[in-house]
């Protein structure tokens, strides 16, 4: 093998892909291969991280401007030792120095996005800093929090046992899902992503971008940043309500209603397998109703759906399993496999 030069299973291990994903993107040209006389595909790492980076750019140009990228400096920033800092005391003084107007819409969201966020890196980073950004602009407030801890998507994947940092993800779309259950629900970023406009959790070079104007979500190749930042956007006059965001996910104001996102399960694969039904319904017992979300996701196995759809609900019969946001292929793979399903 050429010197510096990766095999398809190394390269996956290195920037914590499944190898079919890495295949697909190679097939496709989108990142750099070359081939040996045996016909074995070689890749060099710097080239492929490269271009995932310019990938991950691009594809949110396309999805329109700010996505977690704020132009304009900040209004308020200032650094912190996370050693006994208190997120209340910051947000209410952020309130104070920049005078904001907490009549406004964005003000029954962001006290609470905020101090979720700002806990999660004071509790959980393993961190010894964390700068505080914040923009207070005519249409949107943001803020972003950057520490030097361990890395969010890292931490999970040792917890849950996870194959790649990229699976890290779909856990937080769960909710109830911590490496600190004894201390914390699970509930904060899980509720701050679904409340907020624009929501971007970045670690262990994967992002994870969650637009909730337009009811998508995606992951990308990050920076090789140090730690975690989280970056969040609301419009100053949303009509969004924390009180209907949590009824969504509520019976009776309990939080027993989840929704996954198979689609956070890799990178454009097809979901073809058991064991990747099982990955998403770990750690649901707990829900009374899991929401199954298809979006973005263009095709699935038999074996997939049989276990998400009938093997799983049959052994938790009181749990409630409903698909949602199914395209076409996926709807009828689903009527087929399990034709109980409504």
């Amino acid at each position: 093998m050429a010197t510096g030069k990766l095999r398809i299973g190394e390269l996956a291990d290195q920037i914590g892909m499944h190898v079919t994903s890495v295949r697909r993107l190679a097939n496709a040209g989108l990142i750099p291969s070359e081939r040996t006389q045996g016909g074995q595909r070689l890749f060099e790492l710097e080239a492929v991280k490269n271009a995932l980076d310019v990938r991950a750019a691009v594809n949110q140009s396309k999805q329109g401007k700010g996505y977690g990228i704020q132009v304009d400096p900040p209004a308020w920033e200032r650094k912190f030792k996370i050693s006994g800092l208190e997120e209340h005391v910051v947000w209410e003084t952020i309130k104070k120095d920049l005078e904001l107007d907490m009549s406004l819409g964005a003000a029954d969201i962001m006290p609470y996005a905020f101090n979720e966020m700002l806990n999660n890196a004071i509790d959980h980073s393993g961190g010894q800093f964390v700068n505080v950004k914040f923009w207070a602009e005519k249409e949107n407030w943001a803020f972003e929090l950057t520490d030097d801890g361990v890395g969010v998507f890292g931490k999970i994947k040792d917890a849950f046992n996870l194959d790649t940092v990229f699976e890290s993800s779909q856990e937080l779309t769960k909710g109830k899902r911590t490496t600190a259950p004894h201390g914390h629900s699970g509930e904060g970023i899980f509720f701050t992503s679904r409340t907020v406009d624009i929501f971007k959790l970045s670690s262990n070079e994967v992002t994870w971008i969650v637009d909730n104007l337009r009811e998508d979500q995606g992951l990308g190749a990050g920076s090789d940043l140090i730690g975690t930042r989280v970056f969040a956007r609301i419009s100053v006059n949303t009509t969004r309500k924390m009180r209907d965001v949590f009824t969504q996910f509520s019976i009776d104001h309990a939080f027993v209603r989840t929704r996954p996102s198979v689609k956070l399960l890799d990178i454009g694969i097809l979901f073809v397998s058991r064991s990747q039904a099982k990955r998403i319904l770990e750690g649901l017992d707990s829900f009374a109703e899991v929401e199954i979300d298809f979006r973005g996701v263009e095709s699935v196995g038999q074996g997939f759906v049989d276990e998400l759809l009938r093997v799983w609900p049959t052994a938790h019969p009181d749990k409630k399993v409903i698909p949602i946001n199914m395209s076409p292929a996926v709807e009828f793979m689903v009527r087929r496999s399990t034709p109980t399903v409504k």
